[in-house]
Formats: C-alpha cells, sequence, structure tokens
C-alpha cells in the first residue's frame, strides 16, 4: 500500500476539510450533496473519503471516472455528434450539487499523444456549460470544489522518481505526517492569508516579473483581488489573481514541463502583444501547445497570475502533475500564468453579480481552456502602484512581506 491507513485517514479528513473550506458566503449543513470522483487507482482513498462523508451526514455520489484508455478510444472513434454529446440528465444532475472531491490518478500520462488536439478543442468546448454551472453556483456560495493527487507508478516514473520518492513529495506537501493535518493546514493557511491580505491593500496597478529568460508584465485590472490559499487544491500554496488580460505585455517562460492532454511540452515561450499571444514556442511540443492557444479566442490570452512563497510549499522536485508543480516552493518558489479562462471569484465585489457583460467590460477571460504554466527560476516581482510608486514585493522565493 502506497499509504499507511493513517495516513489515508488523514488525506481523507484533508480533502472534506479542503471541500468545505472553499466554500464561500455559506457553509455546508447536513444532507448537503456531495459528488466523489476517482480515478480506479485511488480507489483506496476513494473509500476512505466516502466514508468521511457518510458520517458527516452529507449525500454523497462516488463516479469512478473513465480509464485512459475510454479517453482515447473516445477520442480516435466519435463522430462529431459523439465528440459533443452531453448525456441526458447530466445538467439537472450539477446544478443540484453542493460539492465536488476529485482524486486523481493518472495511470497513463501519454495516453492522448496521438490525438488531434483540435478534437480535444471540440469537446471541452461542448462540456464548457457544465463547468459553467458549477462556477454560477459557487459564485452564489452554493457550490464549493477541491482535487487532490494520488501517487502511481506512471506519475513516478514521468516525474524521474521512485513511487516511495514521489508518495514521499505528496505526504510531505499535504502534511500528512503531522498528527493533525487539518490543524497545520489552517495555520499554513492563515499565514498565506496574511500576505493575500498585505498584497490586496497595496492598490497595485502593474506587476512586472524578470528571471534570466522573461520579462513580463500584467495589468491587474479594475476591481480584482488576490485569493489565497481556500481548499479548492491540495495542495495549495499559491496566491493568484485573474488580471486585466487585455494589459498583458512582454515574454513569459516555463521552465517547468507538462503533460496535458498525453503532450509533454518543454520550454513553453509565449511572446503578448495588447494581451494576446502573437508568438508561441516551445523546445518540445511546440505544434500542440499552438493547436491549444487556437482552442477558442480567450486561449492565448490570460485568466490567471499566481506566486508561490518557499517558506510554505516543501515540494522540490518536478511532479509530472500541475497541480503539484504549480505549488511547487524548492530553493526560488514559482511564478505561473494560465492562459485560458479566469477566475470570478477574483473579483473584488459580489461575485454573484459578476456576469458575462462585467466580466468582459472587466477584462476578465473567458475560455475553455485552463492551462498553467510554470516557472521556476530565480525572480523578482515589482508592483506599480496605481499611486506611481514602484514595490519590490518578491524575491529570492518569497514574498517581501
Amino acid at each position: 500500500m502506497i499509504f499507511s491507513k493513517i495516513q489515508l485517514a488523514r488525506y481523507a479528513d484533508v480533502m472534506v476539510w479542503a471541500m468545505e473550506n472553499a466554500r464561500r458566503g455559506g457553509k455546508f449543513k447536513k444532507y448537503d450533496t456531495v459528488l466523489l470522483r476517482y480515478d480506479r487507482a485511488a480507489a483506496a482513498l476513494a473509500q476512505a473519503v466516502y466514508e468521511r462523508l457518510l458520517q458527516k451526514r452529507y449525500l454523497p455520489t462516488a463516479r469512478a471516472d473513465a480509464s485512459e484508455a475510454f479517453e482515447r478510444a473516445f477520442y480516435d472513434l466519435a463522430d462529431e455528434k459523439q465528440l459533443t454529446y452531453i448525456a441526458a440528465g447530466e445538467k439537472e444532475f450539477q446544478e443540484k450539487l453542493n460539492g465536488l472531491i476529485a482524486l486523481r490518478a493518472p495511470e497513463d500520462l501519454t495516453a492522448l499523444k496521438h490525438t488531434d488536439p483540435a478534437r480535444l478543442g471540440r469537446a471541452a468546448v461542448a462540456r464548457k456549460p457544465l463547468r459553467e454551472i458549477m462556477d454560477r453556483a459557487e459564485q452564489e456560495g452554493a457550490f464549493a470544489w477541491t482535487l487532490c493527487n494520488y501517487p502511481t507508478e506512471e506519475l513516478a516514473a514521468k516525474a524521474g522518481l521512485s513511487i516511495k520518492q514521489y508518495a514521499s513529495q505528496v505526504a510531505k506537501a499535504c502534511f500528512l505526517n503531522e498528527k493533525d493535518p487539518v490543524k497545520k493546514w489552517k495555520e499554513v493557511m492563515k499565514q498565506i492569508a496574511e500576505i493575500g491580505a498585505w498584497l490586496n491593500g497595496l492598490e497595485i496597478a502593474r506587476l512586472r516579473v524578470e528571471t534570466a529568460h522573461m520579462d513580463f508584465e500584467v495589468s491587474l485590472g479594475e476591481k480584482r483581488q488576490f485569493i489565497s490559499g481556500g481548499g479548492n487544491n491540495i495542495p495549495s500554496f499559491e496566491i493568484f489573481t485573474s488580471p486585466d488580460w487585455r494589459g498583458t505585455r512582454g515574454v513569459y517562460y516555463a521552465d517547468l514541463s507538462s503533460y496535458r492532454s498525453g503532450n509533454y511540452v518543454q520550454g513553453v515561450k509565449l511572446e503578448f502583444k495588447n494581451g494576446r499571444v502573437v508568438k508561441a514556442s516551445a523546445r518540445q511540443g511546440a505544434e500542440f501547445l499552438r493547436k491549444m492557444l487556437a482552442m477558442d479566442r480567450g486561449a492565448s490570452q490570460i485568466g490567471e497570475f499566481s506566486l508561490t512563497d518557499r517558506r510554505f510549499s516543501k515540494i522540490d522536485k518536478f511532479m509530472a502533475d500541475i497541480l503539484f508543480d504549480e505549488n511547487f516552493g524548492g530553493k526560488h518558489g514559482n511564478c505561473h500564468v494560465a492562459v485560458g479562462a479566469s477566475y470570478a471569484d477574483t473579483f473584488a465585489g459580489d461575485v454573484s453579480k459578476l456576469d458575462k457583460k462585467m466580466k468582459e467590460k472587466l477584462g476578465f477571460n473567458d475560455s475553455a481552456l485552463h492551462w498553467d504554466l510554470i516557472n521556476t527560476e530565480e525572480k523578482t516581482v515589482q508592483a506599480q502602484l496605481k499611486n506611481g510608486k514602484t514595490v519590490l514585493i518578491y524575491e529570492k522565493g518569497r514574498f517581501t512581506y
């Protein structure tokens, strides 16, 4: 067994707490509905989470996700109608959900390597309305979600680690070796929240990131706030916002590799002008990168800007999983941007009133894509404030707060 029974129980406690903590504007109550989605390799953790949900008197529905072989068959064989089909009742089911816990444990990261990215894009666009149901419910405080990773031999191999080393990174990152990991998470979240509050109090107009390979700027935009912690991801050490995509300029570089839809992408370099990618290259996976950026209008614009402080994250290895890699601590911390969809909860106002028209006016990006691209180089991040002053907010892998 990868984790002991004690560690599994602790992981389950963390995941249920994370979902509860992620709900903004309202608390979970007895007999709320929760969807537990899990990859089959994570069955042991799914069992522990399911039992915990029952003990808390929620109404859980457990669903094992299709294997990578099923996914490959779907994208290889489906015609256009099948590719964009939404099962009867799925929309109504999601409208009644109060919570979602997703346990990811991939057993083949390159299953879709030879799949046409355009087909992946069409399926994603067709399913976007389902995601928007949950987005609206989350904005209204009626729904919350979280997800995590369960170690597999495939993840370990692609990360260049043994399964024991990989599991050790997960346990360390999620505090599974603590007697009370939920208590530890609460302490860390409180510290990160203090930094987030400091950033929100600076009245930032623009951010500039400089490393050996990039000089990149984003415009924060009106009515924005930084979000810290919260519980949507485990682990989650990042502090992020969704900038006004129209103010993005310069060169962004991702030195950390990533796997997406079966494709390995390395050394991504994006040049932005007037908010959009005008040039995209990669040492490996360049063609796939360009097709992803062409998925829809918003795919070549940014939806997220994030920083992680090395003092909180103990992740110091490439994990071949964006969930962990976007929380990389290491020696220099990390910065990442996501091309594609923005996050509504970064709106500094009543999120329930943030409709499509207001999103467009404020420069919140909309896309079926959301792809995090991570930089772990030594960096400085400067903030130009609305009063014209410039403040150094991040260096040597940590915030200056």
